[in-house]
């Protein structure tokens, strides 16, 4: 099963474009933290940052309502594109979200 959930915060406002066919996709970054202790008992936080696209109708609730820096649960799946860039093969990760929540 391929499915991911990440609580994060929206890092730009989401972008719109639509394909040769006329789809409308949505383009996002999110960002997820994670707080520790290190060992000097300092807390930490680490920032993960995703990138996530959505299509369809729910593209078209995300271009209207989702906010930069605002909290959301986002689900979906992860998606690996492969590339050539200068002849170098290159790796592109996505969440392609499915469902959300405000919160």
């Amino acid at each position: 099963m391929n499915r991911v959930t990440l609580v994060g915060n929206l890092g730009n406002i989401p972008e719109a474009n639509h394909t040769t066919s006329g789809k409308k996709v949505v383009n996002f970054t999110m960002a997820t933290n994670k707080n520790y202790l290190n060992n000097s008992g300092e807390k930490v936080t680490d920032t993960e940052w995703h990138n996530v696209v959505v299509w369809g109708k729910l593209a078209d609730v995300v271009e209207q309502h989702f906010e930069k820096g605002k909290k959301y649960l986002v689900e979906g799946e992860i998606k690996t594109e492969t590339y050539e860039k200068n002849g170098e093969k290159k790796y592109s990760t996505k969440i392609v979200m499915n469902n959300f929540e405000f919160l």
